[in-house]
């Protein structure tokens, strides 16, 4: 298993890295178009609808996204930059403006928090009683958000795409360690057993510990662009920084959380098993469908 992971990895990281290093935007867009709309095809498969339900609703996904980047002017055919408008923060920094209104992740992150917190309250037993149309529905709308606010970071800059990938990977990585070493109380264990309150502590800690280092090397080295970490330094100050990377470790931790609920009320241990050795694309990029979109938002309280 482990050598098909690490085999599974590297292909993953051989056609990604190529995207996210070319000054065009399509390549990156075009990737992620494909894996949000496989990601749509499981979603489909776990909510009981499969088969050529499931391969419809990918499509929409798929078509869906390709409609808002031509009503939002998502730059997909010329530089990454390209379309975006330069804004010059009240501290000096230069900053890239943003090409989606921000009533869209303001609305993103009112939905993940009020939505989120009502699935996770009610359980599995509670998600199948939602009409499967309904369920279908929201996948599609949360999806094209997640592909929608993967374009708009990548064209805030590399280093700040990357920085909000990390906060995610590093949530999740401090939580699996902090919750082996000290977890004793389950945080949803009708939902995920193997996750603690401890283990989210540690999570948090671990991304504090990731944006202080961060902060030190976009000082000390040339990058392309200011991190997630420096920008909400510089709009919210340090206080404002903290409380804001807490609330988005935590909501990565309410998206791994959801997927969990989807695939138990299904009875799947993947989300599908497109990626031998790590499951389905869901499994892989379930902490940032959340994470992405409220990060942008806060982005947006930033800028002025």
């Amino acid at each position: 298993m482990l050598k098909q992971r690490v085999i599974t990895g590297l292909i993953l990281l051989a056609i990604l890295l190529p995207t996210l290093l070319a000054e065009a935007a399509w390549p990156f867009a075009l990737l992620t178009l494909v894996f949000i709309s496989a990601a749509g095809w499981e979603w489909s498969r776990l909510n009981e609808a499969p088969g050529a339900r499931a391969w419809l609703l990918g499509a929409a996904v798929a078509g869906a996204c390709v409609y808002v980047a031509h009503a939002f002017h998502l730059p997909l055919w010329g530089n990454v930059a390209q379309g975006v408008t330069p804004h010059v923060h009240a501290a000096g920094h230069a900053l890239v403006g943003f090409i989606a209104p921000a009533e869209v992740w303001l609305g993103s992150t009112l939905l993940w928090v009020v939505g989120g917190a009502l699935a996770l309250r009610w359980g599995p037993t509670h998600w199948l009683q939602v009409p499967q149309g309904v369920r279908r529905l929201l996948g599609l709308a949360l999806l094209v958000l997640a592909w929608m606010a993967l374009v708009e970071s990548r064209a805030q800059g590399l280093n700040y795409l990357l920085s909000v990938f990390c906060l995610v990977w590093g949530a999740d990585i401090g939580a699996y360690f902090g919750g082996r070493a000290f977890g004793k109380h389950k945080l949803a264990p009708s939902i995920s057993p193997g996750k603690s309150r401890e283990g989210v502590v540690a999570g948090m800690a671990a991304v504090l510990l990731l944006a202080a280092g961060w902060l030190v090397v976009d000082q000390q080295w040339a990058v392309d662009s200011p991190s997630l970490y420096s920008r909400l330094q510089w709009g919210l100050g340090v206080p404002g920084m903290v409380l804001a990377l807490l609330a988005l470790a935590g909501l990565s931790v309410v998206g791994d959380l959801f997927e969990s609920l989807i695939k138990r009320q299904a009875g799947a241990k993947d989300s599908s098993q497109l990626l031998p050795g790590h499951g389905g694309v869901l499994d892989r990029i379930d902490a940032l469908l959340p994470v992405l979109p409220v990060s942008l938002a806060l982005m947006t309280l930033c800028h002025g």
